[in-house]
């Protein structure tokens, strides 16, 4: 059953088959005897389930226009990016983020959070949740759940183009363009884009420190006020050509610019156990920075002489270099002894490179297919700390050396991998794959002269079975064993100063980290509701997570350590169809229990910690004729546990509207955080420590906007109403979309 236009569209799958890509831009022959995939039609757009993973189409929802590309995975079932860009998925993090199939310098590290928050919705044409990777994938930048982000293909013949400018509260506003032109055997598309957004943030923090022994309790708190003005203009672009009927090459580029410009004012106050005030003082800080990341990839594709037969060979190099400048001045109001007013400077800088080499070969063999494929990667990071003191009267700046670092950290990587993908029946189909991964870390931390490293050989297993119970019910069973390695912010072992009584390190003697995930899901049709259930059972062993130890003189460090296991199980389900003629449903949910060990525990008592979780999301879509539309999404995040403590629900609602004034120019409304509700809340409960923060960013923001498309329209009808990428536009795996990018 179609969804409405405008919704987030799930793609259910109908059978168990799934159409082979072919690596030219001809349509897609028809299925091979054997390839056990599913393939599915929804709002007419052609979206694959494939064995392995699930696709939510995004480029329907009218907000997309707008949206940047972290809005956009708030609205995908189970799948959470709070204020600082952090990612989780069923209320877990160790997401590894992909583009194209592909790692990226920007999506690792300090860098993910900007990328998320600037990149564009618009430029997005699908998004996969890949809950249990298969073979193919590697652990490198992350081994949990998989996220890959499948930026817009579009190979209609001729040229199209469209614009999305949008005007918000506070001087915000966005603004991209997506154009594409296909003749012959070439074809070109690319994207510009530029936002400007504002945010305010406040805080307040209450932390107790206590005494093991008497249980005493010495107090202080934290309130803090600021606000960020973020800069952000993209370029994307690719050409492919096809050299004859059996290869294609192909080139894709892309540059990304953040720029930031932050003010903020923390007062802390102090007491010990008796009550008394043992400092009080005001902290200011203003700082800037900027973050620029390049990508430049080339690939190669070549259908062999036997049907079905292809190999593509598929080269990425992308760098990600950001630079941030903040000054701090402190000013007492009580002075604890030998605390002295201050002004400091810190500058961080942090280089990215990444070199991706991938080969993938595949061929029907007997009624299955087989996969091969290689490998080789290399990660480079330098993380640059510089630290300097101000002399109030002079206003002369002095290198402090003690705080002033350089860390450097080289991550290769060589893998094999094989998988054989058989239809037994008409029925059942299976997917077994094992990746054979070698990896070398090599540290040098270049202040002290000091370097160290290790490498170690894994076999990472993977697992899938699929069962067609009938034409509109579909069986999936799977299982796969990934690996996360520790990044080179968690094992920098130097100690940085955000002021004098928070400070952060690295471990270097991290171990990584082995994630065990088993799940088993019913794809269905009830009446005219698409409908998908899931159970989910998932084993963290060595699980890297934060910690944060109380040091003398209430100085706070938060560093890393593996926080022995952690063990989660539940249940997420979608559904979605029309309720009535302008009526229009999508919900999902995830209700999950989590237990994992509890880090801090000093003094005898449970050593392990646990939650029941209930996330939901839902959307009313009403058409309420040809021209206008409406929706109103719902958004819930239920507890989610750390090693020593937990963070809170949160709830937020958004609002949006488009009406169609021509065929080609459409007004958009939208309204995110309705009720001004968006926070992030947590609890620190450990023998020596207990902190409760929360965190408000911003708050409710209007964007009005029009989103206008031109050129040839002879493929007008297919696009939908919602313009380019709205419904019926082929997509990944559909006729005409070309080939899909590897993804080894």
């Amino acid at each position: 059953m179609p969804f409405l236009a405008g919704a987030l569209v799930f793609a259910v799958p109908a059978q168990a088959q799934e159409p082979v890509a072919t690596p030219t831009a001809q349509p897609a022959p028809a299925p091979k005897p054997g390839a056990p995939v599913e393939t599915v039609t929804v709002t007419a757009v052609k979206q694959s389930n494939r064995i392995d993973r699930q696709v939510y189409d995004v480029k329907a929802d009218p907000a997309t226009s707008n949206d940047s590309v972290a809005d956009t995975l708030n609205k995908v079932p189970s799948l959470a990016v709070d204020g600082d860009g952090a990612v989780t998925l069923r209320g877990k993090g160790n997401v590894q983020i992909l583009v194209d199939g592909k790692p990226s310098a920007m999506m690792q590290g300090e860098n993910r959070g900007a990328a998320l928050s600037g990149l564009p919705a618009a430029d997005l044409e699908s998004v996969e949740v890949i809950n249990n990777p298969g073979a193919q994938f590697g652990n490198e930048g992350g081994g949990g759940p998989i996220i890959n982000l499948v930026m817009r293909r579009d190979r209609t013949p001729g040229g199209f183009a469209s614009v999305n400018a949008n005007l918000g509260t506070n001087g915000r506003y966005n603004t991209a363009v997506f154009g594409n032109y296909t003749t012959g055997r070439m074809s070109m598309q690319g994207s510009l884009s530029r936002r400007y957004d504002t945010r305010g943030t406040s805080g307040e923090t209450v932390r107790e420190r206590i005494d093991p022994v008497t249980g005493e309790a010495a107090r202080s708190t934290q309130s803090s006020l600021g606000g960020n003005e973020n800069d952000s203009t993209g370029f994307n672009g690719s050409i492919s050509y096809n050299l004859g009927e059996r290869d294609v090459v192909g080139m894709t580029a892309s540059y990304n610019e953040f720029n930031r410009e932050s003010a903020s004012r923390d007062r802390y106050v102090g007491t010990g156990a008796t009550g008394s005030v043992t400092n009080d003082y005001l902290r200011s800080n203003q700082g800037m920075g900027a973050n620029k990341n390049v990508s430049l990839g080339g690939r190669l594709d070549h259908k062999g002489e036997r049907p079905g037969e292809l190999f593509k060979l598929d080269l990425r190099v992308s760098s990600s270099d950001s630079g941030n400048d903040t000054r701090y001045g402190t000013l007492y109001t009580v002075r604890p002894s030998g605390a002295l007013d201050s002004m400091t400077r810190l500058g961080n800088g942090s280089d990215t490179r990444v070199a991706d080499l991938t080969g993938d070969y595949e061929r029907p063999l007997g009624t299955g297919l087989v996969k091969l494929g290689f490998k080789l990667a290399r990660t480079s990071n330098s993380l640059d700390t510089r630290f300097f003191d101000i002399d109030s009267g002079t206003l002369a700046e002095s290198v402090n050396r003690a705080r002033t670092n350089r860390f450097e950290l080289d991550d290769s990587t060589a893998a094999v991998y094989g998988s054989y993908q058989y239809r037994i029946d008409s029925q059942w189909s299976v997917l077994g794959g094992l990746r054979a991964e070698y990896n070398e870390l090599d540290m040098h931390q270049v202040t002290t002269s000091i370097r160290a490293s290790n490498s170690s050989t894994d076999l990472i297993p993977s697992a899938f079975v699929t069962y067609g119970l009938s034409d509109d019910t579909t069986l999936r069973l799977s299982y796969a064993h990934r690996i996360r390695r520790p990044n080179a912010g968690e094992l920098n072992p130097f100690v940085i100063y955000r002021d004098e009584l928070n400070i952060s390190s690295g471990n270097p003697n991290l171990k990584p980290s082995g994630t065990d995930s088993l799940e088993l899901g019913v794809e269905t049709k009830l009446g005219k509701v698409q409908t998908t259930v899931r159970l989910y059972a998932r084993r963290d062993a060595d699980l890297i997570s934060e910690r944060r130890i109380l040091q003398a003189n209430d100085v706070l460090l938060t560093t890393r350590d593996n926080a022995g296991d952690s063990r989660s199980a539940g249940v997420e389900f979608t559904f979605g169809g029309r309720a009535t003629e302008k009526l229009t449903l999508n919900a999902s949910g995830n209700i999950g229990y989590s237990d994992q060990s509890v880090l801090g525990r000093e003094l005898p008592g449970d050593d392990r910690r646990s939650a029941v979780s209930v996330t939901g999301r839902g959307r009313i879509g009403y058409q309420m004729d040809a021209n206008n539309q409406f929706g109103m999404s719902l958004n819930a995040t239920g507890k989610q546990l750390f090693g020593e403590g937990y963070r809170k629900p949160t709830r937020t609602a958004d609002l949006n509207y488009r009406r169609k004034v021509t065929q080609a120019l459409s007004f958009v409304l939208n309204v995110n955080d309705v009720f001004d509700s968006q926070k992030m809340e947590t609890v620190t409960e450990t023998d020596r420590l207990r902190e409760q923060s929360i965190r408000r960013f911003g708050g409710r923001t209007v964007f009005a906007g029009l989103s206008y498309r031109f050129g040839s329209f002879s493929g007008a009808a297919a696009r939908g109403p919602g313009g380019p990428g709205g419904p019926g536009r082929p997509g990944p795996g559909g006729g005409g979309s070309g080939p899909r990018p590897p993804s080894s």
